[in-house]
């Protein structure tokens, strides 16, 4: 694995539990965001109230039908700025329940400037990269832990961006990586399925072409499909190493055996079905 690899997943449940965090599924219901509304508006506000469409191409993943159900009627509830500070004040309220003294500590203010720097590294690389591009235009909060964890959003939508394009170039749609992810074993088809709002009709369809093309059989990656995915991966990985190139190798075990402990403490209090890293 590579280290922008191994960087990035250390530090991924410090950004991913905003999506977990019962403080934010609070702030957005006072909104008046129910249900998968908030999910959708708060990762797209950084783009301004833009149509279902534009949600669509840049989450890739997901059911058009579900993401049409929650946008752009969120837009017509409450505006991108108000849900952009929801979300805000609501990973900082997060961060300092499960993390406590560690928020206000030296190594969390260490950890938020290296973190910063990656992040800020390719900021005049946005070609391509309109949910990392979005969210970099985006005011940088003071606190450190709010820092931490605006760099990290920024470093997950700049690698997703890079991920996209990979799936693209292999010719598979959201729906046919979600097939082949759950072919992994990683995560189960009806957890994918269901987060993601697709029906079985439409599974099923996903499997026969994913068959047709000799990536699985029976439901099963072939050496073809693992091949394949790998070279996802490993484009993945290409497209998305430069914030951690210019940290440097010493920088990222730095920020990893700092963030490494706190990523542990938030996946087992918000997302214990994860690992920690």
């Amino acid at each position: 694995m590579t280290l922008e690899r191994r960087t990035w997943r250390t530090l991924e449940p410090l950004h991913g539990m905003i999506y977990f965090s019962p403080e934010a599924s609070a702030a957005y219901e006072s909104l008046g965001l129910s249900g998968r509304m908030g999910y959708f508006a708060s990762r797209a506000a950084a783009l301004g109230p833009v149509p279902a469409e534009a949600v669509i191409a840049t989450f890739y993943n997901f059911n058009p039908d579900l993401v049409r159900r929650a946008i752009p009627a969120a837009w017509r509830i409450a505006s991108p700025a108000d849900i952009l500070a929801a979300r805000l004040e609501s990973a900082g309220a997060t961060l300092r329940r499960v993390l406590g003294d560690a928020v206000d500590s030296p190594e969390m203010s260490r950890a938020a400037a290296l973190a910063r720097r990656a992040a800020e590294s390719v900021a005049g690389e946005l070609s391509g990269r309109p949910l990392y591009a979005a969210h970099a235009a985006l005011p940088w909060p003071e606190a450190p832990h709010l820092v931490l964890w605006h760099a990290q959003t920024l470093l997950r939508e700049y690698r997703g961006d890079g991920h996209l394009a990979a799936l693209l170039a292999a010719g598979l749609s959201g729906i046919e990586a979600l097939v082949t992810h759950a072919a992994t074993g990683a995560v189960t088809a009806e957890v994918l399925r269901g987060t993601r709002g697709w029906p079985e009709a439409d599974w099923a369809a996903a499997v026969r072409r994913l068959e047709e093309r000799g990536w699985l059989v029976e439901g099963a990656l072939t050496e073809e499909g693992r091949r394949r995915r790998e070279e996802i991966e490993e484009a993945t990985d290409r497209m998305g190493m430069a914030p951690y190139t210019a940290l440097g190798a010493a920088g990222c075990e730095e920020l990893r055996s700092l963030a490494r402990p706190w990523s542990k403490t938030v996946v087992a209090e918000l997302m214990p079905w994860s690992t920690g890293r």
